[in-house]
């Protein structure tokens, strides 16, 4: 067992949860608010990077919690993109009255 590859998996767990907590915000309130989808989405990317490269790097458990990260980032992506089209179709429906 490699010691940094734990430390590393443990950043990418917390980050994982870090990145649920905001889905559950999301979810909790119905809106998006100072959050860019672009800038999410790059993350996302960043993490698909990841779990093709942590394999190569031979980090196993960095490799599963990289895992964890991206399929939360895929559920933030998704989440915002609804929330503002919901929220953009709202306030398109107020203007057209």
């Amino acid at each position: 067992m490699d010691l940094f590859d734990v430390i590393n998996a443990s950043f990418e767990a917390a980050a994982g949860i870090a990145v649920l907590n905001n889905c559950y915000t999301v979810i909790k309130d119905k809106a998006v608010k100072g959050v860019s989808v672009s800038t999410i989405a790059f993350f996302t990317l960043w993490g698909a990077w990841n779990i093709i490269y942590y394999p190569y790097l031979g980090q196993t458990f960095s490799f599963l919690c990289g895992v964890f990260v991206f399929q939360a980032n895929i559920l933030y992506v998704i989440l915002l993109a609804y929330y503002k089209r919901r929220e953009n179709a709202k306030r398109k429906n107020r203007h057209s009255i």
